[in-house]
């Protein structure tokens, strides 16, 4: 059912925790299926992500994506992250189930949400960032299969 790299993520997943005085923070959830995700940010003056951490509640694809949007990325430009998609997600965990596909498309907006949090608090505009929704309905999965 799950990929090794899922499982991999799940079992032994990277950049757990949290950033006191993050740079952006931001929290999705997802009402019908109870996963919380919550990405820190630590960003420097060259909008370069010099560390990220996630706390996720949730199922096995929730901390697994969770991880590997981390991993992703950590190390990248703002406008880097950005480009960073569910579908992205998902490739790097060599699929998940369709009944899954929610949780990338969490992870995806947990990073825009504190990217999000990020241009707020520094009062900048990052090209092609829209305000994130707290919450990932039945409509947005639908819309990304």
């Amino acid at each position: 059912m799950y990929t090794e790299k899922v499982m991999d993520h799940f079992q032994h997943p990277r950049n757990v925790g949290e950033i006191e005085n993050a740079s952006g923070m931001g929290t999705i959830g997802n009402a019908k299926c109870g996963d919380i995700m919550r990405i820190y940010l630590d960003i420097d003056e060259n909008q370069i992500i010099r560390d990220v951490k996630f706390k996720t509640f949730g199922c096995g694809a929730a901390v697994a994506t969770s991880s590997m949007a981390t991993e992703m990325v950590k190390g990248k430009s703002v406008q880097e992250a950005m480009a960073v998609t569910n579908k992205a997600v998902m490739e790097a965990l060599d699929g998940l189930p369709p009944v899954k596909v929610h949780c990338s498309l969490l992870a995806e907006e947990a990073i825009h949400a504190a990217l999000w949090d990020y241009a707020a608090k520094n009062g900048i505009k990052i090209e092609g960032l829209e305000k994130p929704k707290s919450d990932i309905g039945e409509e947005a999965e639908e819309e990304d299969y």
